[in-house]
């Protein structure tokens, strides 16, 4: 069969039938948008970032559905943290997610499904100097190079 007519096979509501979106549903939290919003992720974590062992599991202290995966085979497993952009998270709700004793990203799942993942560490993280050759040229110099123009 074509592309085409597999695609006119689905009913429009596909992701209520989907497997995983079943099973998340049956975990049984409060917020329909967050059990939505992780459904997205799992999609892009399992489709197009080919993530591999990918599961949800309840957190029934903060109502919430983490994924749980490896980015590829053999690597450590990353808890995932699928939020609706509009929804706020406490400091509290940060500090339960990166007590659970895996590295953890956050992902903004905005109106437009949009997604957006940011990591998160215990602390702060001294960014990595810059690769390349810069080389810093000051003040002076930058009005000259500007005034040749």
């Amino acid at each position: 069969m074509s592309e085409a007519s597999n695609r006119a096979d689905l009913s429009p509501d596909w992701i209520l039938q989907h497997p995983a979106y079943q099973q998340m549903k049956s975990l049984e939290t409060e917020d329909s948008a967050q059990v939505h919003a992780a459904f997205l992720v799992y999609m892009d974590l399992t489709e197009v970032r080919r993530w591999r062992e990918v599961s949800c599991v309840k957190s029934p202290e903060l109502q919430v559905i983490l994924l749980e995966g490896r980015e590829k085979e053999g690597a450590p497993v990353q808890a995932v943290l699928p939020l609706p952009a509009h929804r706020s998270l406490s400091h509290k709700s940060i500090r339960h997610v990166l007590d659970g004793g895996l590295p953890v990203l956050l992902c903004a799942v905005a109106s437009d499904s949009t997604l957006v993942y940011q990591r998160m560490t215990d602390g702060l993280v001294t960014p990595d100097p810059p690769a390349g050759p810069f080389q810093d040229l000051g003040r002076r110099q930058h009005r000259k190079r500007r005034q040749q123009h």
